[in-house]
């Protein structure tokens, strides 16, 4: 049914894993198009009560978008694939079911952002966490200048976003980007642990509550429309030109500020 991912429903739960463990998980058009679609075909499945994604294998949930896939883009491609990465984040964002990361390794860029857009966030003792976008010339363009800033605070996020540094799993708890680090073995229980008492709470009561907490960042809404159409315009860049041959050349890139 899907291309990249896995699906399975146990105990209620349904298990989305991103399964492209080769490229460690990278995100790209399908997978986005694979996730969205299961998420929006559990929004009236009432034998779904919630979501747990995550990726294949011990080194990464997901290590960004698909470099090499966008890496010709036009502006005008760049600002559609934007568009798109927000679709699919939005609706785990709405999803009327919690929906649970099990970060089990790297979960940077497209990654972290996806991360981002769960409800909650669980992370293995390995994982780490960053944006790089800017390393590429370019900024994140699946809402992360929006949500991370959400999450752990203006200044923190300005920092990450504009330096490119990674943080471990330890300072991801500090910072309030995740609900809980576990070791590795104990990721996918943790998770289940917390839908175990949350299926016993009343489901349109849990609907309710994903809603309203949601609405508290409605007025932000502009935000993200202001970063689909600047992540658009950097593929129109020399420095995005250089950033993103830089990285599929394994180089350090030289940016000219064009």
């Amino acid at each position: 049914m899907y291309q990249t991912i896995l699906t399975e429903v146990k105990a209620q739960v349904l298990h989305i894993t991103i399964n492209r463990e080769d490229k460690l998980n990278a995100l790209n058009i399908q997978t986005l198009a694979d996730i969205k679609n299961a998420i929006l075909n559990t929004y009236d499945d009432a034998s779904v009560r919630g979501i747990i994604i995550t990726g294949a294998g011990k080194k990464a949930f997901a290590a960004g978008a698909d470099i090499a896939e966008f890496a010709n883009f036009t502006v005008e491609e760049g600002t559609k694939l934007s568009a798109e990465g927000h679709a699919t984040l939005r609706a785990i964002d709405n999803c009327p079911k919690p929906v649970i990361a099990a970060i089990n390794g790297f979960a940077l860029g497209g990654g972290n952002e996806l991360a981002m857009s769960c409800h909650m966030r669980v992370c293995s003792e390995n994982a780490k966490f960053g944006q790089p976008e800017v390393n590429l010339g370019i900024i994140p363009g699946y809402a992360g200048t929006q949500r991370l800033a959400q999450l752990i605070g203006k200044g923190r996020a300005l920092e990450l976003l504009m330096t490119a540094d990674l943080i471990d799993a330890q300072t991801a708890l500090n910072f309030g980007l995740v609900n809980h680090v576990v070791p590795q073995d104990q990721l996918i229980a943790k998770c289940e642990e917390i839908f175990a008492k949350i299926k016993n709470k009343a489901p349109l009561a849990i609907s309710s509550i994903i809603r309203c907490a949601n609405a508290y960042y409605e007025k932000r809404a502009d935000g993200n429309n202001l970063e689909i159409n600047e992540f658009g315009n950097f593929f129109g860049s020399e420095d995005f030109i250089e950033g993103t041959k830089a990285f599929l050349e394994k180089r350090k890139a030289d940016f000219k500020g064009k």
